[in-house]
């Protein structure tokens, strides 16, 4: 994307979230005491914590393991995939959601003991297996390709009416690659890599822990995975430079590409602080999810905070005073944020001193 262009995207986010204004004070509820406290009300807070990693803190990991072995017997399997990975399948319906996560950080900052995603996907009686990372492996394990190697051969997926693979970021890399498996699925993907082969993406400049593992055998290459699948939702933020070239590698005909602008790379944790991740995950595993849908809620970011400081980060570097005051002056119709009260004195001084104001001043 040419500079110009990324100007003329902060000024069109800029006039949107300013023309839903009266919309947004109505939609707001109650404010945040600073910019601050929204930051961490949207950060750390989910709207559904049903969508959330979830592995207690405080569990041992040998109880936990135990726990997850005696649920799998129960209800389906339960998996340990080498020393790096763990699966867990729960069988309820026809309808299977398989998920990608990062064990470690589920199990620091959970609040049960179970996979990602687990009680909602039960509530709607969805089938689940949850694949589990103790590490940052993008999944390049022996171990699972054998895994989804063996469940694919065994007709495992084939029993399923719907089979939906799930993930964001690492997770993300992980249910395009191994989607292979199960031809016909549905494939929802956040922020996903497509490799991390330095010599595919040597201007991938992150994951540095990763680099050396093997992305070029059985499930390497992400997108290629794709080939077989019926239906792709590819959800990342064009404005955020790596991502955008990740995205660009996804090149098979027919992905439906959402874009989620000025959302950065967390765009997963951003739709949880908006309250819309779980219509936007129901909506795409069920197959109904329309672009005019999604981006319909997307339009709760005009009310979020980190999206509304992104869009000020960006019009301010454009130099455009005027929308900066119009978007400063907005926010703090609503909600109390020191970044916006300066950046509004600021952007008033250089107006005035032009000979220019804002509509009533």
């Amino acid at each position: 994307m040419s500079e110009e262009a990324a100007s003329d995207e902060g000024d069109r986010g800029a006039q949107e979230a300013l023309a839903a204004a009266p919309v947004l004070r109505a939609a707001l509820g109650p404010q945040a005491d600073t910019e601050e406290d929204a930051e961490g009300q949207a950060d750390d807070t989910p709207a559904d914590p049903t969508l959330v990693p979830v592995v207690s803190p405080e569990a041992d990991r040998e109880a936990w393991r135990r726990e997850l072995a005696e649920i799998g017997e129960e209800n389906g399997f339960y998996r340990e995939l080498g020393a790096d990975h763990t699966a867990l399948y729960v069988q309820s319906s026809d309808t299977l959601v398989v998920t990608f996560e990062n064990l470690d950080h589920v199990f620091s900052h959970g609040t049960t003991r179970l996979p990602w995603g687990f009680h909602f996907i039960q509530s709607h009686g969805w089938s689940i297996l949850g694949m589990m990372a103790h590490d940052w492996t993008w999944y390049r394990d022996e171990a699972v390709f054998d895994f989804f190697d063996e469940l694919r051969d065994e007709g495992f997926f084939a029993q399923f009416k719907r089979v939906i693979f799930y993930g964001a970021s690492m997770g993300g890399y992980a249910a395009a690659a191994f989607s292979a498996a199960a031809p016909g699925a549905t494939v929802i993907l956040i922020s996903p890599q497509a490799t991390l082969d330095p010599a595919v993406t040597p201007w991938e400049t992150r994951y540095a822990k990763a680099r050396h593992r093997d992305f070029n055998s059985r499930y390497g290459f992400g997108p290629a995975s794709l080939a077989s699948a019926a239906q792709v939702y590819l959800m990342w933020d064009p404005l955020a430079r790596l991502d955008d070239r990740h995205a660009a590698l996804f090149a098979e005909p027919g992905i439906i590409r959402l874009k989620c602008r000025l959302m950065g790379h967390r765009i997963a944790s951003a739709m949880q602080g908006m309250g819309i991740l779980k219509k936007v995950v129901e909506g795409a595993i069920e197959g109904r999810l329309t672009d005019l849908e999604f981006y319909q809620l997307l339009r709760a970011r005009r009310s979020y905070s980190r999206y509304l400081r992104e869009l000020l980060a960006r019009v301010e570097a454009r130099g455009k005073t005027y929308l900066v005051a119009l978007l400063c002056s907005h926010y703090l119709a609503t909600r109390r944020g020191p970044k916006f009260r300066k950046a509004l004195r600021a952007a008033t001084a250089k107006l005035e001193a032009e000979g220019r104001r804002l509509p009533g001043g």
